[in-house]
């Protein structure tokens, strides 16, 4: 079993809009949590704080952690063509805030554009189910 470890944040703004990006390496397109996989060795704080910047363009700090998420893909559900087994995912899940930079979409990446989105507005989106597990831990849903 391959293990796969990413941290994420949850960034609403003083107006009550989410930051989501826009994911475009599955099956189907969804709006995502702005975050990703662990570098080897990299510490999770400083891998949310990466993959916000190169997500969104955004500097951001990272705050309280909201809670780890644990999943196992099954083989067959594994994007990657030469998968041989199913896939432990740890989804570390922080809260966070924007602290500079501005925004832009991400090229040459896993997703392809960011936006800030009404809270109310959420549930009608094509979006990935972390949405919704990130959005129970900071009690925002």
């Amino acid at each position: 079993m391959d293990t796969r470890v990413a941290a994420y944040a949850v960034i609403i703004d003083a107006d009550d809009r989410i930051l989501l990006a826009h994911w475009n390496e599955g099956r189907r397109a969804a709006w995502t949590l702005p975050g990703g996989g662990l570098d080897p060795g990299e510490d999770p704080e400083h891998a949310a704080r990466r993959e916000i910047r190169e997500e969104t363009g955004y500097r951001a700090a990272v705050g309280e952690l909201l809670g780890i998420h644990s999943r196992v893909i099954p083989a067959g559900r594994r994007l990657a063509a030469d998968a041989s087994g199913p896939l432990h995912a740890l989804r570390i899940i922080y809260r966070a805030r924007i602290t500079g930079g501005r925004l832009r979409n991400e090229t040459n990446g896993s997703t392809d554009r960011a936006e800030w989105f009404p809270l109310s507005t959420v549930p009608g989106l094509q979006r990935v189910k972390l949405v919704d597990i990130a959005l129970r831990m900071a009690q925002r849903e």
